[in-house]
């Protein structure tokens, strides 16, 4: 189980974990530069009900074929909004639509600002 994650003081990068066995409860780092954080089959969303339209599953609910929530500016990907098919390969994908989404909206509301001045 992880215990903690950790980056070098004064960098916003991850460069470990501390994990536990749990069967000897020993605590041990483990150098990484990366980390892919699952949730299992069931969507870690709880925190958003009443901020971000969910379905009953507890699924963000986004316009279709997109990674637009409900709420202007956030974005959804991965596990929690793709209940059909779960999987990194697609989680990964709408990743990167996430990112094409909140960079298309920087834009918009940059190219706004830019207008009432």
């Amino acid at each position: 189980a992880v215990v903690e994650a950790y980056g070098e003081e004064g960098k916003n990068v991850l460069g470990g974990l501390k994990v536990k066995n749990v069967v000897s409860g020993e605590v041990s780092d483990l150098k990484v530069n990366g980390l892919f954080f699952a949730i299992g089959h069931e969507p870690a969303t709880k925190f958003l009900d009443g901020q971000l339209e969910l379905d009953s599953d507890g699924y963000v609910v986004t316009k279709p074929g997109t990674t637009i929530s409900s709420v202007k500016g956030v974005f959804a990907a991965g596990d929690v909004q793709d209940k059909k098919y779960r999987q990194a390969v697609t989680a990964a994908g709408s990743g990167c639509m996430a990112a094409l989404d909140a960079e298309h909206y920087l834009q918009e509301i940059g190219s706004q600002e830019g207008k009432s001045d």
